[in-house]
């Protein structure tokens, strides 16, 4: 394990592994490179890329400087960048993607990137999240009520049926989803009112792979037609069999596909 020091003093840790081309993997909400589905991705990547994982701040063992904002993780990245030698390819998931996104938007250095399923979700069909979902993760998280909060980003956010948080909150994984339930105000940011950032997408001129799942919930599949439409020098793929939760063995040829060419 590394670390590096953002803009703003913070200390964000990340691990380095293969040989090539610098690429660093941006995880979604709760996720870290030692939790989440980037750690099972990055050794199948490692023979081709010098993969770089990272936690995103107030994860696991990266530091965390209030107040937040989305420009401190740019920051973030872009100190990441920096210290993998100025300019990689980026893929991001879930929140991440979105992440990804704003990046690119105020002009990292990155050569390609890869968006899956960015939850732009809002008016897309299915499922709509809270227009005031920050809010409430800030309320939980105030009060010292992380397993609410995490009850609230799969029901309320996602719209998982009440009874899955349920089950989930006596496995051990819970523990594991409340030590970082304070972060998921932090993704809401970053997806702002969970509309498409049409404006934002349409000054990216990072060539861009927009990818989904074939069997995820019709608002995301809908979402990413909408954003590979809204983002220049883009291209949409759907992947066959997979949902949100995309596997290894599924994304890693399509990120081999689209970075080497």
């Amino acid at each position: 394990m590394s670390k590096v020091i953002s803009k703003d003093g913070t200390p964000i840790a990340y691990s380095k592994t293969g040989k090539g081309e610098p690429l660093i993997m941006v995880d979604g909400a709760m996720c870290s490179r030692a939790f989440g589905p980037t750690p099972k991705m990055a050794p199948l990547l490692a023979a081709h890329f010098t993969v770089y994982t990272y936690d995103r701040r107030g994860r696991n063992e990266s530091g965390d400087t209030l107040p937040y904002s989305v420009e401190k993780e740019i920051e973030d990245l872009d100190a990441l960048i920096k210290e993998a030698g100025g300019s990689v390819y980026m893929i991001g998931f879930s929140s991440g993607a979105a992440l990804t996104l704003n990046a690119a938007a105020k002009g990292l250095n990155i050569k390609k990137m890869i968006l899956y399923e960015a939850p732009y979700v809002m008016n897309m069909g299915g499922h709509n999240p809270p227009i005031d979902a920050e809010k409430q993760f800030k309320q939980f998280i105030a009060s010292g009520e992380r397993g609410k909060a995490v009850t609230f980003f799969m029901k309320d956010l996602i719209g998982m049926p009440a009874i899955f948080p349920m089950i989930m909150s006596i496995t051990p994984v819970w523990k594991k989803l409340k030590a970082v339930a304070h972060t998921l105000p932090y993704d809401a940011a970053v997806m702002r009112d969970y509309t498409i950032p049409a404006q934002l997408a349409a000054s990216v001129d990072t060539p861009t792979l927009v990818a989904g799942g074939e069997k995820s919930p019709i608002q995301l599949r809908n979402s990413v037609q909408k954003l590979a439409e809204a983002i220049p020098n883009s291209e949409l793929q759907i992947l066959k069999g997979q949902n949100h939760n995309v596997s290894a063995g599924a994304i890693v040829p399509v990120m081999m596909e689209y970075f080497k060419n």
